[in-house]
């Protein structure tokens, strides 16, 4: 059994260790928070990370933030990881360097085993799939269909260093509308941002990165710093006005179907089926923007 999709639009980076970020994590108003055992955590310190998850799953999540928990790649690690994190208040694992659905399937059979012997409804825990190889590309239609999956990002820093490229919109361009149209396709998060996000400082290239991303279908996005926080929930959310026009939309298209109209004129434009579908899909995710 799988739980609905979520509707996330931002998911913030929290280094499990670092007190100084997990005491304001609840307040910075991301749909999900993603507790970091990875590249955050040092070689050294993995067992004290896993060790210390218990504490911050609860804090993090205070004001109703999901909670996610991004795991490591080398399977010794990540059996640990999963140990340490399928609990009830973890809606889903973060899997970096997916390599195919082989790879998914093992670790779904690992978070199986632990959701079973902590008494938890099977399938509850999801899946939010990094792709950071070139060897994964052929296989993202099947990693996306995966049934734990929730999410899915290609491209990243490790992705052009393997491609030998700068990690940019433009070098990442075709990988990550590959992503897109699986993510689309199995029904789960397109997740990413067409921006150049190396200076994490310039707040309005940011933003023009996620009103990229937008208009080309991504819906969600991750960040490291919380100032990123409420942008990406502007232009990945939507605004009262937006709602409130979604709404009168649907209800313009739904009289003129009940009169036999296949199309009608809205506020100078012409609306039909597939202008509706967006509106309608729109007010659902926005249903559960709570924060």
């Amino acid at each position: 059994m799988t739980r609905p999709n979520p509707s996330w639009r931002s998911l913030l980076f929290v280094p499990v260790l670092s007190e100084r970020f997990l005491a304001k994590a609840h307040e910075r108003g991301a749909d999900a928070i993603i507790l970091d055992l990875e590249d955050s955590i040092l070689p050294t310190r993995k067992a004290d990370a896993r060790a210390a998850l218990a504490a911050a799953v609860p804090r993090v999540s205070q004001k109703g933030a999901d909670v996610v928990v991004r795991i490591n790649r080398p399977i010794d690690l990540a059996v640990a990881d999963i140990e340490a994190s399928v609990m009830p208040g973890v809606a889903a694992l973060m899997l970096p360097k997916v390599m195919g659905p082989e790879h998914v399937r093992l670790l779904a059979e690992l978070v199986t085993d632990r959701e079973a012997a902590l008494g938890m409804p099977i399938g509850q825990t999801r899946f939010l799939a990094l792709i950071e190889s070139p060897a994964a590309l052929p296989h993202l239609y099947a990693i996306a269909a995966e049934p734990r999956m929730a999410g899915m990002s290609v491209g990243g820093e490790d992705m052009a260093t393997e491609l030998g490229a700068i990690p940019s919109a433009d070098s990442m361009y075709v990988f990550a509308m590959h992503g897109l149209a699986a993510a689309r396709t199995a029904g789960i998060l397109p997740m990413g941002s067409m921006g150049q996000l190396a200076n994490i400082n310039d707040l309005d290239s940011y933003r023009a990165g996620l009103k990229r991303g937008r208009a080309l279908g991504f819906t969600t996005a991750s960040c490291i710093h919380p100032a990123h926080v409420p942008i990406i929930n502007e232009e990945y959310g939507a605004s009262d006005t937006e709602l409130d026009r979604a709404r009168r939309l649907i209800a313009a298209f739904d009289a003129a179907a009940a009169e036999g109209a296949g199309a009608v004129a809205f506020e100078g434009s012409m609306i039909d089926l597939p202008v509706v579908i967006r509106a309608r899909r729109l007010l659902e995710r926005a249903a559960s923007w709570t924060r």
